[in-house]
């Protein structure tokens, strides 16, 4: 049984919390709370975890074999004693903060003894032997990222595409020993991806001493998440994963536009994927008083968040939509401050469709914090901006086309193996048949010295700090790339002839409706529509 088939069985199950009168966008979360029973039964069976972080009488041994009223109350009590730490009678069940921070507020809508037997039944028949090849935290992305591609709401919005999270971690390059963050952590893909490529340069940590690998285990990872659910996952999520945190986990609950975001301790690395959109009811939201340009976009707040709460030569890959990198006002004051504090070396433009807002187009931001030791720590850091167009060009994508690594690989390539973006670079990348795509003339510009009509229809462009500030107004939106399907201005017809044409194909429509009225026995109506039209055109009434 493979991944995605186990995947697809755990999905499968939704039918059976359906006949019970579940709504769909209660799905994961009513299963999850039965499944991470189940996999935390599984992964102590197997010695992945040193000890069963539950307490007895809340295991899944003691809910297989039952059935009846008995099977359900036992499952509420359970729920009950997870969130508590209490017993019915008052009495301490556990004292772990993490498993009741998981279990808070905690019920079963199920109200059938039968579904809830059915699907312990069906946990129990999955191959967990299998499973567990890939690990069963994968397992559980897995669901999560089954549920973001089927309901493109609810979860889909905490979910970023795995292939795009793995290609900014493979970037940024963690390391082991690094303070690594997430404001907005979600469902805390970006946490365990990084942890997972440590892992992987490090033997799964075996290669680290002792309290290195406790650093990594209970400090290491930081992410804040404003809604209790998602944190409710991405806290069974990186356990399952093996990371533990601190006594509130790896995930805390709060807003980072607050007082929990300026609470954090300066990272080493910070991967996001803010929120979209502004913050409702102004800047209710955003109480900061840390932050120095004010705004109502959440996306400018987190920006302003993250650079500043880098260390001195720390790093960040963020994603960003459009909006962030050409607002004026307070928009143009924050990337100026970003270009001053940081070196940002890297702007990746990503295609449409990959996210669950469909129209929004987005971008990766990379840049690296001024160093203590460079005098222009604070002022003048960015030097040469590179952009690679991932967008223009590129296939609309959704479950019929899905995105995917290979769609990154040649990125990656220029990008290079200096997590800092200074890798010997050169201009120049055509994959995806970018020689067959026009150049917009405008927005391609002499003094960037591209006279090779080839070398302008590359993919990999640099532009100076000089060039962005005195040309584009220290706007980054850059493109240079024109869609197969974009009309250019200079070849539409004139005005008057555009106008006239219009006109013509709505007289052509009046006379179709006109036509249509009479038929359906609306004599008069048309008639009085006749003289309405006249009289708004200046005409005489017969």
């Amino acid at each position: 049984m493979t991944h995605n088939d186990i995947v697809q069985k755990l999905w499968n199950l939704c039918d059976v919390l359906r006949d019970d009168g579940i709504n769909y966008s209660d799905y994961v979360t009513e299963l999850v709370l039965l499944l991470f029973i189940k996999m935390v039964h599984e992964n102590t069976e197997a010695g992945t975890l040193q000890r069963h972080p539950l307490p007895e009488g809340c295991r899944w041994t003691d809910l297989n074999g039952k059935s009846g009223l008995n099977l359900l109350d036992d499952y509420k009590r359970i729920l009950l004693s997870l969130s508590s730490g209490k017993d019915a009678h008052g009495n301490a069940v556990h004292d772990d903060p993490l498993i009741s921070a998981i279990y808070a507020d905690a019920q079963t809508r199920l109200r059938e003894p039968r579904h809830l037997a059915q699907m312990i039944k069906a946990l129990d028949g999955i191959d967990w032997f299998s499973a567990q090849e890939d690990g069963l935290g994968d397992l559980y992305e897995g669901l999560l990222e089954k549920n973001a591609n089927e309901t493109k709401s609810g979860a889909g919005q905490y979910f970023t595409p795995r292939a795009l999270i793995d290609s900014m971690v493979r970037c940024i390059r963690p390391q082991a020993g690094e303070r690594i963050q997430d404001p907005a952590a979600g469902t805390a893909g970006f946490l365990i991806a990084a942890d997972r490529y440590i892992k992987d340069q490090t033997d799964d940590l075996f290669e680290l001493e002792a309290r290195e690998q406790a650093f990594q285990k209970n400090k290491a990872f930081i992410g804040i998440e404003l809604v209790p659910g998602t944190r409710r996952l991405a806290l069974m999520n990186c356990l399952l994963h093996g990371m533990e945190g601190d006594n509130e986990g790896v995930v805390h609950l709060g807003n980072a536009l607050g007082q929990a975001g300026a609470s954090l301790s300066k990272a080493d690395v910070i991967l996001a994927n803010p929120p979209f959109g502004t913050s409702k009811g102004g800047d209710a939201s955003i109480t900061r008083d840390d932050l120095t340009f004010k705004t109502s976009n959440k996306q400018l707040a987190f920006l302003q968040h993250i650079y500043r709460n880098l260390k001195p030569g720390g790093r960040a890959a963020v994603v960003l939509p459009d909006n962030v990198l050409f607002e004026a006002g307070v928009g143009a004051d924050v990337r100026r401050d970003l270009m001053d504090k940081c070196h940002l070396h890297t702007i990746l433009r990503l295609p449409t469709g990959i996210f669950y807002a469909q129209g929004v187009k987005t971008n990766v931001l990379f840049f690296t914090k001024g160093s203590a030791a460079d005098k222009h720590q604070d002022t003048g850091c960015t030097d040469n901006v590179w952009v690679y167009d991932l967008r223009t060009n590129m296939p609309s994508f959704g479950k019929r086309t899905p995105f995917g690594k290979q769609h990154l690989t040649p990125f990656e390539a220029v990008y290079g193996e200096d997590s800092n973006g200074r890798s010997p670079r050169q201009e120049g990348e055509w994959s995806f048949n970018a020689e067959e795509i026009a150049v917009d003339t405008e927005a391609t510009d002499e003094n960037q010295g591209v006279s090779d009509d080839r070398l302008a229809k590359s993919r990999w462009r640099c532009f100076s700090r000089e060039w962005i500030r005195d040309t584009k107004g220290d706007s980054l939106d850059i493109s240079w790339l024109k869609d197969k399907d974009s009309v250019d201005a200079s070849e539409l017809p004139a005005p008057e002839v555009l106008a006239g044409e219009a006109m013509s194909e709505l007289v052509q429509a009046l006379g179709e409706l006109d036509g249509l009225m009479r038929e359906l026995g609306a004599e008069e109506e048309a008639d009085g529509q006749r003289v309405l039209l006249k009289e708004m055109m200046g005409g005489e009434n017969n």
